[in-house]
């Protein structure tokens, strides 16, 4: 009888099948000749993908709006009524944040090659969503309600979850 502990889901083959869907080329393709035509081949675009840093520079942007949206949600769960501000602070600098994260992240994703540009599309919209989800949670909280804010925060910490899962796929070599 063996000792080894059973096999863990192996929840890398969601983004292989991602790779494999050739039904986002139908969304993939056209964002990315247009995207190719305005960011491929630019100085603007070269530096958002960090080329002058010598590795790209989406990963490392990535910690800013998780690292904002993670302290809200922390307070949101720890934190009481005194340090709402804080949070609604925390939601609006994450939403910020997103924007130029998002920018070297289509600078990258025009070049991945074709089969991750499927994944990359996906990664792109869960994101987009969690971002209009904060966005949305930021404006629940600055008119006071707060509840209806945190709920909202919640629903896009689980999305930007989801969207990071596939960021992790793309962006580290599988075994």
């Amino acid at each position: 009888m063996s000792s080894d502990p059973a096999p863990a889901a192996d929840l890398g083959r969601i983004g292989d099948a991602l790779d494999r869907a050739a039904v986002l080329d139908r969304i993939a393709e056209p964002v990315h000749d247009r995207l190719s035509r305005v960011l491929d081949g630019t100085t603007a675009a070269a530096a958002a993908r960090g080329e002058w840093l010598g590795h790209p520079l989406h990963p490392m942007l990535t910690d800013l709006p998780i690292g904002f949206w993670t302290s809200a949600w922390l307070i949101d769960l720890f934190g009481g009524p005194d340090l709402e501000p804080v949070a609604t602070t925390f939601v609006g600098l994450g939403v910020l944040s997103a924007v130029p994260t998002a920018l070297s992240g289509w600078a990258d994703w025009v070049r991945l090659p074709h089969d991750e540009r499927r994944t990359g599309v996906v990664h792109a919209t869960a994101n987009g969503i969690a971002v209009g989800l904060y966005a949305a949670s930021w404006r629940a909280r600055r008119s006071g309600d707060t509840a209806r804010g945190v709920r909202l925060g919640h629903a896009g910490a689980a999305v930007a979850t989801a969207g990071a899962f596939l960021g992790g796929h793309l962006a580290f070599p599988r075994r």
